[in-house]
């Protein structure tokens, strides 16, 4: 029988982890989020940020400024942001809007703030494999609900579709560190023969952003399949894989919604809390 994968119980053990960290640290812990502009679903994902956060007695600051704002303005709230002793942690929601530049605005955030982990330098630390920054939050968090449901990674191997730095090449880099040591083999759209490859893979990861990418002939069976796609097709929430199909040939998998989202927002909440201590040790 197929396994379920939810995110609801891990990253509830998430959330009450650090919310006993809050409660040490002994100080008010501050998460910005900016939102720019007035896409419908950045607005509900913030919105669930915010209330994961007050759950676990977090302090949110947020910054919602119209979809027109410059370029030079996004920059100088960040900026604002980097220097406010109330925040430790900063979220800039992405997508963007066309015209302005993610990269600049994400590269300007402290790497002590970087409660997404996307700063170059939280990624240089993952490729390093050291500690003291952020871990990108959807990556981290699907380590973490393998970790719960006891999935073994350790000579397995992984394929990944999907190549950017939100998911893709971070999650390729934990499944490959020495605490999980899987063989990984990236894919994408342009990859030939998609499903020759996903076949063979012992854990699937999807997270290419194309609803149905993947149906059951391009799984092994008995694989783990992890969907991390968001679409919606016909007023409906669905991920990258043909759920349908593929709970008749995989060992586990996650749903959508309620898998991998779940996770995102608790590391996210884990991340801030990480980068408060770090603050907190450092007399900063």
């Amino acid at each position: 029988m197929t396994q379920l994968l939810t995110g609801k119980e891990p990253a509830q053990a998430i959330k009450d982890e650090v919310a006993e960290r809050i409660n040490a640290l002994n100080k008010r812990v501050g998460l910005a989020t900016v939102l720019v502009g007035d896409d419908p679903a950045s607005e509900v994902y913030v919105r669930m940020k915010h209330k994961a956060a007050a759950t676990v007695g977090m302090y949110t600051y947020d910054h919602h400024i119209p979809g027109d704002t410059p370029q030079d303005e996004v920059e100088d709230l960040v900026r604002g942001l980097n220097a406010d002793p109330a925040v430790d942690g900063i979220l800039v929601q992405l997508p963007l809007p066309d015209g302005l530049d993610p990269d600049a605005v994400i590269d300007l955030i402290e790497p002590g703030k970087d409660a997404d982990g996307l700063h170059p330098h939280s990624l240089g630390l993952v490729v390093l494999e050291r500690s003291g920054g952020a871990v990108p939050a959807t990556p981290q968090g699907i380590m973490r609900m393998l970790d719960y449901y006891d999935i073994e990674t350790e000579g397995k191997l992984a394929v990944i579709i999907g190549r950017s730095r939100l998911v893709g090449r971070p999650m390729g880099l934990l499944l490959n560190h020495k605490s999980a040591n899987a063989t990984v083999v990236f894919a994408h759209s342009r990859t030939r023969d998609l499903p020759a490859i996903t076949r063979q893979a012992d854990i699937l990861i999807v997270a290419a952003g194309r609803p149905g990418l993947v149906t059951a002939d391009g799984v092994k069976p008995g694989a783990v399949v992890v969907d991390v796609g968001i679409n919606r097709v016909d007023e409906k929430l669905v991920g990258d894989v043909d759920f349908e199909s593929i709970s008749e040939v995989a060992s586990a998998i996650t749903p959508v919604p309620g898998g991998v989202g779940p996770m995102t927002i608790a590391s996210l909440l884990l991340n801030t809390v990480v980068l408060a201590e770090s603050r907190i040790a450092a007399g900063t």
